[in-house]
């Protein structure tokens, strides 16, 4: 009763915010991504006679919070496969954690996919889905890979992903790395308190049809596009509640002008800023060596990534 999984995290292309069921994890629209490899979380999850569930990342025990989130997942995965049996977890990232990865998504949908290949339970991606989101809402898409959408539901039975395109879908992302801790759950809790939450709201239904039709399209000139765009109006209403978040950094501006500078200069570039300071600055394949160039000019550091697939059982055990 022991499996491994490994998951790629996620880039945010038309972002959400906010949940409209906390225990769910429902949100409050459809969502999009795309994975991001060859940035990888691996875990091992073993049921056995253990005096209690144990779990832990990156070689540190979890906190009690996290502690929650991870049984959120595999409680219903044991319940479902009948397993009466204790856990233990150990996950690790081969990427920074907590600085606009998504790295939440990749570990949760690890976690689920090793924890049905451990229970023996037989489930597509889009029923893995649906035990990942329990964990993280991202964690869904990371799950079926690729482009994928998150379908927002209205209840736990129709809150799943599905994929959109696959890894055939060529385009550049260039990771500028800035570190600069947050949590995506204050996030979360801010959003709804801003003043423009549901101005976003009212238009997500069209930023989600374009994206879906560029992506049917490949067109990635429209999605890399549209990407800034719905970045723009995330960090609007970040910015905007009670809290006023500013996740941004000055490294995180002089991204977002060297991008547009570039693009003034008909270099076809685009940034990307999930909750956090760390930018994706998107591209087409053929310019992605150019592009990571003249963000590391900077002084920035790079990670280059491309296209990456669904969540896999497979890998070396971590115990």
């Amino acid at each position: 009763m022991k499996a491994t999984a490994v998951a790629h995290p996620i880039q945010g292309l038309i972002k959400y915010h906010g949940l409209a069921d906390p225990i769910l994890r429902l949100p409050f629209h459809d969502s999009i991504s795309v994975c991001t490899a060859p940035l990888t979380t691996r875990t091992t999850v073993e049921f056995g006679d253990f005096p209690r569930d144990d779990a832990t990342f990156d070689e540190r025990p979890v906190t009690v919070r996290d502690m929650e989130r991870i049984r959120s997942v595999v409680d219903p995965i044991r319940a479902r496969a009948s397993v009466d049996r204790r856990f233990r977890m150990v996950s690790v990232n081969d990427f920074p954690s907590n600085v606009g990865l998504g790295a939440s998504a990749s570990g949760f949908a690890a976690l689920a996919m090793a924890a049905c290949g451990a229970a023996g339970l037989k489930a597509d991606l889009e029923d893995i889905s649906r035990f990942a989101r329990r964990g993280a809402g991202s964690a869904t898409r990371s799950v079926t890979g690729a482009f994928s959408k998150w379908k927002m539901g209205l209840t736990d039975e129709d809150s799943y992903a599905t994929q959109l395109a696959g890894e055939d879908l060529k385009m550049d992302m260039i990771i500028a790395l800035i570190p600069a801790f947050k949590q995506t759950e204050d996030a979360h809790r801010e959003a709804l308190t801003s003043p423009f939450f549901h101005a976003r709201l009212a238009e997500m239904p069209r930023l989600i049809a374009e994206m879906e039709l560029a992506i049917r399209k490949r067109d990635v000139g429209s999605i890399c596009a549209l990407a800034e765009r719905d970045t723009l109006m995330l960090h609007g209403i970040t910015m905007t509640g009670t809290g006023e978040m500013v996740l941004w950094q000055p490294d995180t501006l002089r991204v977002i002008l060297a991008v547009r500078k570039m693009r003034e200069a008909g270099t076809p570039a685009f940034f990307s800023i999930d909750t956090g300071a760390t930018v994706y600055v998107n591209t087409f394949p053929d310019r992605g060596e150019e592009v990571e160039r003249r963000i590391r000019e900077l002084g920035i550091r790079t990670i280059r990534c491309r296209v990456g697939g669904p969540a896999r059982l497979g890998g070396e055990p971590l115990f």
